[in-house]
């Protein structure tokens, strides 16, 4: 969802043209108060806030920014501004962001990625270990066979979720 933050009489024709354009709902606040208000209440893609407010309301801009949260800020002239210029820039706003956030889960998946591949294989090891300590009781050997076979199994489960190559291959054991 987007925020459009303006006084402008062209807000709902801007609103219109920016959902349009981008597919994502467009909420209008008239005031940067109300505009924070919304912020408190609901998470937003995109704020776009009319450079005439951010002068205007120099305190409540700060209190604005203080909620944006993830939201990318986009500030615009709406009485100078086409109609145009606004789509493309919002829109090249919530692309952006877009790329950001598929970024920021790659990176936290391949940091996952890499932090279970030692813990993995240690446990490898170790159930290997065990397995070949001499005079092994046969219900502990079944047990333990079967906590190996559960790490392997959870070892091909990681790698076959695949991390667009970004850690590399978990290690065989």
């Amino acid at each position: 969802m987007i925020l459009l933050v303006t006084t402008s009489e062209r807000a709902s024709e801007c609103a219109k043209a920016v959902h349009e354009a981008t597919g994502e709902g467009v909420v209008v606040a008239e005031s940067l108060t109300r505009a924070a208000a919304h912020l408190r209440a609901e998470d937003y893609r995109a704020v776009v806030v009319d450079q005439y407010l951010l002068e205007s309301e120099p305190h409540e801009t700060l209190t604005t920014f203080e909620h944006l949260g993830t939201a990318i800020l986009v500030q615009v002239n709406l009485a100078i501004t086409g109609m145009d210029r606004l789509v493309r820039e919002v829109r090249a706003a919530v692309q952006r962001r877009q790329r950001e956030e598929a970024r920021a889960r790659q990176a936290a998946l391949a940091k996952l990625h890499s932090e279970l591949n030692g813990t993995i294989t240690a446990l490898l090891l170790s159930s290997e270990l065990a397995l070949g300590t001499p005079d092994l009781r046969p219900a502990a050997a079944e047990k333990l066979q079967s906590v190996h076979q559960l790490v392997k199994k959870l070892r091909q489960q990681l790698e076959s979720a695949g991390v667009s190559g970004q850690p590399e291959p978990l290690a065989r054991v």
